[in-house]
């Protein structure tokens, strides 16, 4: 029993706040990359071909290791379609960034589980009864989150802390004018509207074909050679792919080892194990590393509306949680036995239960 409970619930829990302090890292370098001179749409290309290169041996590997579905040609179509959501997304995402900074980019992606609340309704995922305080909460959650998003992308406010003129030979200003930060944010927005629509298809995706690396890998496959075109047709010119700085390079292997593959692999498994709403729930916290990030190693500028609207996000997404977890529960002890394995769907708020049990 507590081996499962490790498995199924502390193991993706750890593995998602990890990774979403390594997401606002790599937003970080790629912004140093960025101001150094590197394509956005090259570091795109560069980034998935270095994970699916490191995954090459993957689908070798998955088919000897455990007997595995035929990878069959409508599996293979759904994964082209995952490749054209993800890099639709990133040179969205990268443009967004390039237009404003890490920290408005952390601040929108707290939308990600208001627009996953919404396409999980959609596509019949996740069930909605307005009597239910569960539902009502997860409803009004939604709402907030993007009233709060609104806020983060329309109203910028006056300076918290001034940009410290300590940063990695950075000094531009990130936020260079409103129409750039608005600019910005419409890019961002449409990235983190994708995204959550990328996690619906890839959960299909999983239930047909269990096998993460190999997913991974052929995603990562179909992302370079969709964003290889894209590049082909955007830089005209030979010297956007030459990798001029340090910074560049660095940003680029680790986005490609950290981001399209560590990073990738660990959301499609914690996707296959626990959901799409349950990976959507940990997107509020970049906002704080981001913000910590942004100011010690670019020299970003906290801005009111970015504080304002991200607590605004934050409480909506909150109370989206607690609606889930509160269904969660009530669908547990509806089915019976409070030894069923299905009583470890949420153990934060189960064990309380148990104990006045």
């Amino acid at each position: 029993m507590a081996g499962r409970y490790c498995y199924k619930d502390m193991l993706p829990f750890s593995a998602m706040v990890t990774m979403e302090c390594v997401n606002v890292g790599l937003n970080t370098l790629f912004k140093a990359a960025t101001l150094e001179g590197m394509s956005y749409h090259v570091f795109v290309v560069y980034a998935y071909a270095i994970a699916a290169l490191v995954l090459l041996p993957a689908p070798f590997i998955s088919h000897r290791s455990r007997v595995l579905p035929p990878l069959s040609f409508p599996t293979l179509c759904k994964i082209g379609l995952l490749g054209v959501i993800g890099s639709s997304s990133q040179i969205m995402g990268y443009t967004g960034i390039n237009y404003s900074s890490p920290t408005l980019a952390s601040a929108i992606s707290n939308l990600t589980p208001a627009f996953t609340f919404i396409l999980a309704l959609i596509f019949r995922m996740e069930n909605l009864a307005l009597k239910k305080s569960s539902s009502q909460a997860k409803l009004l959650g939604t709402i907030v989150s993007i009233a709060g998003a609104f806020v983060v992308s329309l109203y910028k406010g006056p300076p918290i802390n001034r940009a410290s003129s300590i940063s990695i030979s950075l000094h531009q200003p990130l936020h260079s004018s409103n129409s750039n930060w608005v600019i910005g944010a419409i890019f961002l927005t449409a990235e983190y509207i994708l995204i959550p629509l990328w996690n619906i298809v890839q959960t299909q995706i999983m239930k047909e074909y269990p096998a993460e690396l190999t997913v991974v890998f052929f995603y990562n496959l179909c992302v370079s050679i969709i964003a290889a075109i894209v590049s082909l047709i955007t830089e005209r010119d030979s010297s956007a792919w030459m990798i001029r700085s340090n910074v560049a390079l660095l940003s680029v292997v680790c986005s490609g080892l950290f981001g399209s593959c560590m990073n990738l692999a660990v959301h499609t498994w914690v996707l296959r194990l626990k959901g799409p709403v349950f990976v959507a729930m940990f997107k509020p916290l970049s906002i704080a590393i981001a913000v910590a990030m942004g100011v010690m190693f670019l020299g970003d500028t906290l801005y009111l509306g970015s504080l304002i609207g991200a607590t605004i996000i934050s409480v909506g997404f909150y109370s989206v949680m607690w609606g889930k977890s509160k269904e969660e529960i009530g669908e547990d002890y509806g089915v019976g036995s409070l030894d069923s394995p299905s009583t470890q769907k949420a153990p934060l708020l189960q064990s309380h239960k148990n104990e006045q049990v």
